[in-house]
């Protein structure tokens, strides 16, 4: 492998082109003509009725994190910076400035409100006044980011939202006490509301999120760029379920009828909170009944993955023999079930379905009318939406309709991007080279080390 940014030099390009031993090894291969007609297209429901309905808004949810190391006389200290953001899109502003392209960026930003919100949390080496360790550290400012975080100000917080869920978590697989030291027998962790005491002499703090077992995934040395992976998509997927019950418990739940929301990635938790998937489930399966007893249909929640395996291979099935793009048709839907994705993404002989311990939602296949490429989800709301041994049009709600809204909301600035995501996504992500700069030099003022 070479050195960071070592670039390769042409003379081995041509000195392995060029191998006799390379050559003869071709020479005796050919392509075979079948594997790529045998690379059949998921099938496209026939008894799909499209629909040209609009919602009034549009609610998209992005998050961004980014790792910085700071001085503090320890080797690998770091903190992580992490952005949760939600913009919300008049539609029909939307469609007004569409039709007068090139759109005025002034123009477009009246049409949409943000709401953003930046936190930091401490990595390893880097402890909080008074703790005794990074690891409690971390934890102690999860549960102070949620507890200070409200849609409302008169409302529940992120916390409340966060234990509604957890009263959803099975207690039959019990989880280590989070102090190794811990002196009560079995050392098994307490579930509690917000903040408490251990039950050991000790008496050290426990917090609800210790539940989600985020912190015991820090690493005592190096990045820990996947444990604060796992902060991110926790507080977007929570952000959802805080939005609704704010809307639940003021007494708008009509409001949904005119609202979409668009999440960034896919509709799951992976990792240490995965447990969160069927907590979320559940909820959305209780407010979705309240939606259609108010409203007559289905709350909207469309997640969009933008890259990974499913984003790769909806691009090459696009790719016809000769290798030109073009091979899916404009406006084609392809719904996945467990035997194809098994058979040509994610290669697996486990009986388990795929996605079972973590997704809360599945994907489909589109191609929009204007050749955009989307790896769309829609939510579980019951547990035949689930079922992934079929692929019925009725398991995924309000499909009809997001296919005529991502229609509306292809962008032109990025290759197979919807509007809404560009816009929570550049309110959400810190930018790589300046962000960076400023985020480290904040961070070593703030802990006492700025020059």
């Amino acid at each position: 492998m070479p050195y960071d940014n070592e670039l390769a030099k042409y003379h081995v390009i041509r000195r392995i082109a060029e191998s006799d031993q390379v050559k003869n090894f071709l020479n005796r291969c050919k392509i075979n003509d079948s594997a790529h007609s045998e690379f059949e297209l998921p099938s496209s429901p026939t008894n799909l009725a499209r629909a040209e309905w609009l919602p009034k808004w549009i609610i998209a949810i992005d998050g961004g994190n980014q790792e910085i190391p700071v001085e503090n006389g320890f080797p690998g200290a770091e903190v992580s910076y992490i952005s949760i953001a939600s913009v919300m899109i008049d539609v029909e502003l939307l469609q007004k400035l569409d039709a007068e392209r090139p759109v005025d960026p002034a123009a477009f930003r009246k049409i949409q409100s943000t709401d953003a919100d930046a936190n930091v949390f401490p990595g390893c080496n880097v402890n909080i006044e008074g703790e005794i360790s990074s690891q409690a550290s971390l934890r102690r400012q999860l549960k102070e980011v949620m507890e200070e975080g409200h849609l409302s100000a008169d409302g529940e917080s992120i916390l409340d939202t966060y234990q509604a869920l957890l009263k959803y978590k099975s207690e039959e697989r019990p989880q280590n006490c989070p102090y190794d030291d811990c002196e009560k027998l079995g050392a098994t962790y307490k579930r509690g509301d917000g903040e408490y005491k251990c039950d050991c002499r000790l008496l050290r703090s426990l917090y609800s999120t210790d539940a989600l077992r985020i912190h015991e995934g820090m690493e005592p040395g190096g990045s820990n760029g996947a444990m604060f992976s796992e902060v991110r998509q926790v507080m977007e997927r929570i952000w959802l379920i805080h939005i609704l019950h704010t809307l639940e418990n003021k007494g708008w739940l009509s409001s949904l009828k005119k609202i979409v929301f668009v999440i960034d990635g896919p509709l799951a938790v992976f990792g240490h909170p995965a447990w969160l998937k069927d907590a979320i489930a559940k909820e959305l399966q209780r407010i979705n009944k309240l939606a259609r007893e108010t409203n007559d249909e289905d709350l909207f929640i469309l997640g969009i993955e933008k890259t990974g395996a499913f984003a790769d291979h909806l691009i090459a099935l696009d790719i016809n023999k000769d290798g030109s793009p073009g091979r899916i048709e404009p406006g084609t839907v392809m719904l996945l079930d467990d035997g194809y994705i098994k058979r040509n993404i994610i290669f697996s002989e486990s009986e388990r379905w795929y996605g079972d311990q973590t997704y809360f939602g599945r994907k489909f296949f589109y191609k929009t009318k204007t050749g955009a490429l989307i790896v769309g989800m829609t939510p579980f709301y019951d547990d035949e939406h689930s079922r992934l041994n079929k692929k019925n049009v009725s398991q995924f709600p309000r499909l009809s309709d997001a296919l005529s809204l991502l229609d509306k909301l292809v962008s032109s600035r990025y290759p197979n991007a919807v509007v809404p995501l560009v816009e929570a996504n550049a309110e959400a992500a810190i930018p790589m080279r300046l962000g960076t700069r400023v985020l480290e030099k904040l961070a070593k003022e703030l802990m006492g080390k700025g020059g």
